[in-house]
């Protein structure tokens, strides 16, 4: 009766996390929730009104005053795909954190408060102008 019982498990407190799949989709997730933010924030610099300086105001240049409707649209969609995975990787991040030296992530965090904010911001500017 003094034989140990082997587990033949993976043992997760002694594997690194970068070999752990939990660990590495939730990463992708936030990688790639990065990458529609930035997509998004080259949309919204054609989706945009143009700023029309002095200069430009003097020698006659037109600009567009207002919202792209057609690209704000795409805009709206992206951060709205940007804010879904934000928080679908904090809630994936809070039930794999359970140690106090796992780290929260705190890059999701501001992405989307910032994706949050821009997207109110966005549907509140382009209803003042309709």
């Amino acid at each position: 009766m003094s034989e140990e019982i082997q587990w033949q498990g993976e043992n997760r407190r002694k594997t690194p996390r970068s070999h752990d799949k939990f660990y590495q989709i939730v990463l992708g997730l936030n990688i790639f929730a990065w990458v529609v933010f930035i997509a998004a924030l080259i949309v919204f610099h054609y989706a945009r009104p143009e700023l029309i300086s002095g200069v430009q105001e003097y020698w006659g240049v037109e600009g567009r005053q207002d919202w792209s409707f057609s690209l704000s649209y795409y805009l709206l969609g992206l951060l709205a795909i940007c804010t879904s995975l934000s928080l679908g990787v904090l809630i994936l991040r809070k039930y794999r954190n359970r140690r106090e030296n796992d780290y929260f992530g705190i890059n999701v965090v501001i992405l989307l408060l910032i994706s949050i904010t821009v997207l109110f911001w966005i549907i509140s500017d382009v209803q003042n102008l309709q």
